[in-house]
C-alpha cells in the first residue's frame, strides 16, 4: 500500500476503513447461489433481525445502497404531490443531496428554525400550524436528523415533543439516522429505546458510517407505507442484484453489539480530540461533542498547514470553522498525533514573522 492511500484523516467517518468482521461477514455469504434483490432467506432473516433490535419486530426492512437514497425514497413513500418535507437548517436533505429530494422526490422542503443543527419546538408549531390554504404546501413531513450535522443530537424528551406536535397536526416523522448508533450511545440507549422515543414512522437507519461498506436500511413503521415500497425503492435505482452482500454487512454490525462497539469508539475519540485541543491557544472548539465530530475555528494559516498533512473539512468558509471527524477505526495515536499538529500549526501561525 503507497504512503498516500495509508494516509489518516478526521475528514469523515465515510472516509474510514470497513470493519473487518464487516468484511469476513461478506466473505462468508459469498458461497452457492441465491435468488437476487432480497428474496433470498439470509436477507430476509437479517431484515427481521434489525426490526427485532430496532424493538420494532412488526416493521419492514428495505435495504439500500446509499443515505440520499434512504432519505429519498423516505419521502417519496410518505409525501403526496402536494405536501412538503419540514427539516432543519442544517439536514443532509437540504444541504448536501443535490437538489435530490426536489429532483427525484419532487418533494418542497420547508426549513425550520434550528439551534444548533436541531429544529426547534416552537419553529416546527409556525410551520405545521398555517392556515389550510390550496395555494401553498401542505406539511406532510417532519424529518430529524439523529445525530445530527453539527454533532448534536437531540434528547428523548425533544424527540417525543417533536414527534407529538408533527402527528397531532397529521404529519409523519422520520429519522435520518445515518449516524443514529452514534446518537443511541452517546445518550447511553439501546436502539430499540431510541427508536422508541423518537416516534418514527420511518427510520434511515446507516451503515456506512459505522463500518460498513456499504449500505443502508429503510425502516417503515407505519404499515400503512408499506404497500408499493419494493417499487419505489426500486424505482429510486436503490434495489441492489446481489442483495444478500449488503444484508451480511448489518449481520455483522448486529452481532455481538458491534454497532455500539463502533459507535462508542467513534464518539471516546471525538472527546478526547476536543479535550486535547480544548488547551490550545489559538483554537476555538465552537461546540462540545455529543457524538463523534468536533468543529473548531483556528487560525487560516494553520489549518492550511494542517490539511495539508490530514485530511478535513472547512465547514464554514466565513468563519473558518472546520469538522473533525471521528470514525470507528480512529485510535488514539491519530488523535494524539493530530493533537500535536494542531499545536505546531496554530504556534508557527503565530509566530513573527509567520
Amino acid at each position: 500500500m503507497s504512503a498516500a492511500a495509508a494516509r489518516r484523516g478526521f475528514a469523515s467517518d465515510n472516509a474510514a476503513t470497513v470493519h473487518p468482521r464487516v468484511l469476513e461477514a461478506i466473505a462468508a455469504v459469498n458461497a452457492g447461489h441465491a435468488f437476487g434483490y432480497g428474496h433470498d432467506p439470509y436477507t430476509q432473516s437479517v431484515e427481521r433481525r434489525l426490526a427485532a433490535e430496532l424493538g420494532a419486530p412488526g416493521a419492514a426492512v428495505f435495504f439500500v445502497f446509499n443515505g440520499s437514497g434512504a432519505n429519498v425514497l423516505s419521502l417519496r413513500a410518505a409525501l403526496k404531490p402536494w405536501e412538503a418535507a419540514v427539516v432543519s437548517a442544517s439536514a443532509h436533505l437540504h444541504t448536501d443531496e443535490t437538489g435530490a429530494p426536489e429532483a427525484v422526490a419532487a418533494a418542497k422542503l420547508l426549513v425550520a428554525e434550528t439551534v444548533d443543527g436541531r429544529v426547534t419546538l416552537e419553529g416546527v408549531r409556525r410551520l405545521v400550524e398555517r392556515p389550510n390554504d390550496e395555494h401553498a404546501v401542505r406539511p406532510g413531513l417532519l424529518s430529524l436528523t439523529q445525530a445530527t450535522e453539527l454533532g448534536t443530537v437531540y434528547a428523548p424528551d425533544e424527540l417525543r415533543a417533536l414527534a407529538d406536535l408533527a402527528h397531532s397536526h397529521g404529519l409523519r416523522v422520520h429519522i435520518d439516522g445515518a449516524r443514529f448508533a452514534n446518537a443511541a450511545a452517546a445518550l447511553g440507549l439501546s436502539l430499540a429505546e431510541l427508536l422508541e422515543a423518537s416516534g418514527a414512522d420511518l427510520l434511515s437507519f446507516g451503515g456506512t458510517k459505522n463500518g460498513l461498506m456499504l449500505g443502508e436500511a429503510v425502516v417503515v413503521l407505519d404499515p400503512a407505507l408499506v404497500p408499493g415500497m419494493m417499487h419505489l425503492r426500486k424505482q429510486t435505482l436503490q434495489l441492489a442484484s446481489k442483495m444478500r452482500y449488503v444484508a451480511a454487512q448489518f449481520d455483522a454490525l448486529l452481532d455481538g453489539g458491534l454497532w455500539l462497539e463502533n459507535a462508542s469508539h467513534a464518539n471516546a475519540m471525538a472527546r478526547r480530540l476536543h479535550e486535547a485541543v480544548s488547551g490550545i491557544d489559538g483554537v476555538a472548539v465552537t461546540r462540545p461533542p455529543a457524538a463523534n465530530a468536533i468543529f473548531a475555528v483556528l487560525p487560516a494559516a494553520a489549518r492550511e498547514r494542517l490539511q495539508r498533512e490530514f485530511d478535513f473539512y472547512v465547514w464554514d468558509d466565513a468563519t473558518g470553522e472546520v469538522r473533525w471527524m471521528c470514525s470507528w477505526d480512529t485510535t488514539e495515536s491519530d488523535v494524539d498525533a493530530f493533537t500535536r499538529a494542531v499545536r505546531d500549526a496554530v504556534a508557527s501561525a503565530a509566530a513573527p514573522g509567520s
